[in-house]
Parts: C-alpha cells; structure tokens; sequence
C-alpha cells in the first residue's frame, strides 16, 4: 500500500519508463554543455515542454528544493526529477548517469594532464567555446525566464532584484531564495496565523574537519573537504570554486594557482555539471582514487538533502501557501541565473573591461544560429567554436 512519503500513487502510471529517464540522463551528462543555468534549461524543455514526462509544477518544486539546499543546482534538479515518479531508486540511478559521463571525461583529461605536463591547447579550445557557451546560456535564460515568471508585477520585481545582487555581488544567497518565497507566500496566500511566524530551521549536516592521524592520509583529508564543500556551498556549481580555491591552493596547498585554473578550464569544457571539476582535482591530487573520492563526497550531501526533503515537497506541495512560496523562490532563482549570464558573459568576453572582438563575434553568431536553427544540437556548435579557437587563439593571443 501506498503512504504519503512515496512520490506516487500505486494506481498512476507515469508516461515512460525508468529506463528511459536514465537514458536521458546519460545522454544529458554526454552531451550536456553550458554549465548548470544551460542543464535546468535543457531539462525543462526536454521533460516539461517536448516530451511531458515532468509537469510544470513539478519542475518548479525541484528548482525550488535544488535553489534552498546546498550543492549543485543541476545534478539536485536530476536527482529530483529522478525521484519524481520513481522514488530514492529513480533519484539514485538518474543522478548517478547524469555525472558519471563527465567524471569519466575528466578522469581521462587528468590523466593527459599529469603525463604530458598540462594541457596548452586547452586555452585554444576554451577561448572559442567559453564564447559559444555564455551564448548557449544566455538564450537558456531567457527561455526560462519567459515560462516561469509570465506576467506577474511580483515575480518580476523578485527577479530583477535577485539579478541585480547576483551581478553586483557574483554571489548567490539561499537567504535571498527563501526571502523571496516568504514575500510571495504573504502577498499571495497569507497564512491564517499571520500575526505570529515560527521559523522553521533544518538542521543540516555538520561535517566537522577532524584532524588528520599521523600519517596524514591524503583520501581521508580529500573525503572530509570536499564533504563540507558539497554540504555548505549554495547555487550553482561556479559557486563552489572559491571555496576549492581557498582550500585546495591556500590551506592545503595540493595546487598551484595555474593548476586550479586548468581544473576550472577542463570542467567548463566538458558536458554535465561544472562541479565535476572536482573529480580533476582530487586526480591530481591522488590520482584515480583521490578523483573517486572527492567526486564522491561531493555529491553525497546533496543527494541525501534532496531525497530526504523530496516526500515533504511532494506531500504538501499543492497548498496555496506553498505554491506561492514555490513561485516566490523560483523567481529569484531565474534572477540568479540570468545574473549569473552577465557575470560569466563579463569574466568570459571581457580582457578587463576591454572587449574582446573574436569572442563577441563568437556569441553573436551562436545566439543567431541558435535562435535561427532551434533543433540544432549544441555540441556541434560547442565543436565548432571549439575548432574556431584552436584557429584564432594563437593569432590573438600567440
């Protein structure tokens, strides 16, 4: 018998199979490129809009869950959409198939990496498609931001604001989230107990540094901070480098400073999320088991704060007051994302504050061939711009 925990009633038949999600899953971790704001576009027009496995509510909840709790926005959002109609045993292959393509990716760059002392050619192939991808993104965006925010004054007014704290302060917050949710929930649906609110804390996972034995054991020491960095980073997966970089370059010193910035690289052009950068960097650090490891740790805290809350989101989630507070958070989380396109559009076209003309050029003509050609793929546009860089890098930058 059915209980209210579990995702569906016994007696409803979702309009496809496990193993189809899972082969979408994989074939989104393969092919995959734009970095988490490109993923939650992908998957919206994929499930909700072409093939309507998801409903549009139920997108909306997984961002939402994806958005409050720590970890990376896109691998949450799978492993909710994973969970919807199929439970932890959904949540736990799609989210697994959705990363492993890019952990394997990765692995074998590392491996490249440490044998032929770096990767050069890998700023030639970045300086096309980090242009080709702000392009991808933006147009992700924008899609996004024209389905969920409609013609709502409130949901605008959020997302505006939410944008603009994202481009001035190249941050997310969970608190501008969950502000957002409660300013819609009372200016929508007010609760009958207005006068008098209890906050309600979650208690999250305190994964303490415990001091290192004798011996120093490099995996156990990898396994402990990248746990905290999947437990206490919020957004998307750009906001988990500065937390790498002040722990892996300035108090473990297992990178140099180059080094951390070809493993942001190598994650940046691989598909699948961009937190994957952490499998690169745990290969260099202790090779093949120190790349499982902190892979591995990663993604636990955020598979655990996903599935265990998902009953709760699926139990309550039709209530006024929660769609409403579904509404609120959604919108700024579109805000953040569409701030997030003018951040990394600023860091990627810009030398400084001076334009760059091939990468503009290579932005502008990825929005217009995406906007004119709407089922071309986007690897080939990525191998394209790709090809463009191995080509205009050396004569721009040699």
């Amino acid at each position: 018998m059915s209980t209210d925990a579990e995702p569906q009633a016994a007696n409803f038949h979702p309009p496809y199979s496990l193993w189809q999600l899972i082969g979408y899953a994989l074939g989104l971790g393969t092919w995959g490129f734009g970095g988490p704001v490109a993923l939650v576009g992908y998957m919206h027009r994929d499930l909700v809009e072409r093939r309507k496995w998801i409903s549009e509510a139920e997108y909306k909840e997984g961002l939402t869950l994806a958005q409050i709790m720590p970890g990376p926005l896109a691998a949450q959002l799978a492993i909710y959409l994973g969970y919807v109609h199929y439970g932890v045993p959904g949540a736990t292959f799609v989210g697994s198939v959705f990363v492993l393509p890019s952990f394997l990716m990765v692995l074998a760059l590392g491996w490249a990496y440490t044998q032929y002392g770096g990767l050069p050619w890998m700023q030639a192939v970045f300086y096309g498609v980090g242009a080709s991808v702000i392009g991808i993104i933006a147009i992700s965006a924008y899609k996004l931001t024209q389905k969920t925010i409609g013609k709502d004054w409130l949901l605008w007014g959020i997302f505006l604001i939410s944008a603009a704290v994202t481009i001035i302060t190249e941050s997310e917050s969970v608190l501008l989230f969950l502000g957002a949710g409660v300013i819609s929930w009372f200016a929508k649906a007010p609760p009958r107990w207005f006068s008098g609110s209890r906050a309600a804390a979650l208690g999250l996972p305190l994964f303490a540094a415990l001091p290192a034995d004798a011996d120093g054991q490099r995996l156990w020491q990898i396994f402990l901070f990248f746990t905290k960095a999947g437990a206490f980073v919020f957004g998307s997966g750009l906001a988990i480098v500065p937390f790498l970089y002040s722990g892996v370059v300035k108090e473990y010193g297992w990178l140099n400073d180059q080094e951390f910035l070809d493993s942001v690289a190598v994650a940046m052009i691989t598909p699948g999320p961009v937190v994957i950068t952490v499998g690169f960097i745990g290969f260099l650090v202790a090779g093949f088991w120190g790349a499982v490891v902190a892979a591995f740790a990663t993604f636990l805290p955020c598979y655990l704060l996903t599935i265990l809350p998902a009953p709760y989101f699926k139990k309550y989630g039709k209530r006024p007051g929660i769609v409403a507070f579904v509404d609120g958070v959604t919108a700024a989380a579109v805000g953040a994302i569409a701030g997030a396109v003018v951040v990394l559009g600023r860091r990627t076209l810009l030398d400084g504050w001076q334009p760059e003309l091939p990468k503009l050029v290579l932005f502008v003509v990825t929005l217009a061939v995406l906007l004119r050609f709407k089922k071309l793929p986007e690897p080939v546009v990525i191998l394209a711009a790709a090809l463009i860089g191995l080509v205009v890098h050396p004569i721009f930058r040699g």
